[in-house]
């Protein structure tokens, strides 16, 4: 047997990680921009996540949600503190897409809709609703084409208003700063507009923060910059630093009724003992603070080549999630970044450079990727 074949792979073998760097097999050591896809929220192989969870493994890894589970009760009171939404409720799953699944079953049922709004250009997930409402038509089967998406232009508030205005949206949908779509931010003006118009004609507001969340913005939630309040919010991605795991998080106005939504895996003790020990870094090493002021440096620093470089046609992000385009295709200068400079970044559609590193970067290792993105760029 051998691997179904989805993914253009590179040819290395990482095997080794620790903060801020990966090794592969042949013991290369590589500076890591892209932190596995925003997964590594805390740096690789942090010592006291690891002896979190392998102090639970230890005592109990797996025991089915029929009965209470403490580690839940922490997480979920842990969660809402830091987060600012400790009167929200805690659904917990197993990755983005079910986190995004689950939370468009969960409007239709609670207003009985079944239209959604999304943005061009998102990415929600490859499950069922999740990539209907993602705007990418080769991705989309025809099973999965079922008429419920609506795609409107980011930031285009007269556009949403129109379409909400018709009173049979369920939900909106809407990453803060897209992640797949190119680092493109959403305006505080059309956020606030929006959440005013969903309140207005009883959809309901899904922030999808499972790549802009979990203080990869600089705050928790990067839609906390836009002064909004979302009656549902998704995470994954940095939640546990690798261990699969994903969050409903849920308005106290929405009640549960048992059975229409359930889970086998998730919040397992292995997964909420990795999320706590990620929680615990957050506040131990200030790492939403970290975001913020290495981000907003890293940025700066960007700029600055921008002006030396014209091949940088823009810098735009905010913390730790940063895209930069560039005046041709990104394949050439993100391999040659990979191959010749050891540097792992990651990319959006065809000429933007995606940077999403663990949250404990330091100013330094900023330093070094811009002298290595030099090196390419000469």
């Amino acid at each position: 047997m051998k691997l179904f074949d989805v993914y253009p792979l590179f040819d290395i073998n990482i095997v080794k990680g620790k903060g801020c760097k990966i090794w592969d097999d042949k013991g290369q050591e590589y500076l890591d921009l892209y932190g596995g896809h925003a997964v590594i929220s805390i740096g690789h192989s942090h010592p006291h996540y690891i002896n979190k969870v392998t102090e639970q493994l230890s005592n109990l890894g797996f025991y089915s949600n029929s009965v209470k589970n403490m580690l839940q009760v922490e997480l979920a009171e842990r969660l809402g503190k830091i987060s600012g939404y400790d009167d929200y409720q805690l659904f917990l799953i197993n990755s983005g897409a079910e986190a995004n699944e689950n939370a468009l079953k969960l409007a239709s049922f609670t207003n009985g809709r079944t239209r959604i709004l999304a943005a061009k250009k998102a990415f929600h997930g490859r499950t069922s609703l999740a990539v209907e409402a993602t705007d990418n038509p080769k991705i989309i089967a025809p099973i999965n084409n079922n008429q419920h998406v609506t795609y409107l232009p980011l930031n285009d508030l007269p556009a949403w208003e129109k379409e909400l205005a018709k009173d049979d949206v369920c939900a909106v949908i809407i990453e803060c700063i897209q992640g797949v779509g190119g680092i493109k931010m959403v305006s505080k003006d059309f956020a606030q507009g929006l959440a005013t118009a969903c309140k207005k004609h009883g959809a309901l507001l899904i922030c999808d923060e499972i790549q802009c969340g979990y203080g990869r913005s600089g705050k928790f939630f990067a839609h906390q910059w836009l002064d909004i309040q979302p009656d549902i919010i998704t995470v994954a991605k940095g939640i546990a630093n690798g261990f699969p795991m994903g969050a409903v998080l849920i308005s106290p106005a929405l009640k549960p009724i048992y059975g229409q939504l359930g889970t086998t895996f998730g919040g397992n003790p292995l997964a909420c003992s990795a999320a706590l020990a990620v929680l615990d870094v957050f506040e131990q090493e200030q790492l939403v603070e970290n975001a913020h002021i290495v981000g907003e440096y890293l940025i700066e620093q960007l700029k600055d080549l921008q002006k030396d470089y014209p091949i940088i046609t823009e810098v735009r992000g905010r913390g730790m999630m940063i895209g930069v385009e560039l005046a041709v295709p990104y394949k050439e200068i993100r391999q040659r970044l990979l191959f010749e400079q050891h540097c792992f970044t990651g990319c959006a559609g065809t000429n933007t450079l995606r940077l999403l590193p663990p949250l404990c970067l330091t100013k330094a290792e900023a330093d070094d990727f811009i002298s290595r993105l030099k090196q390419v760029l000469n």
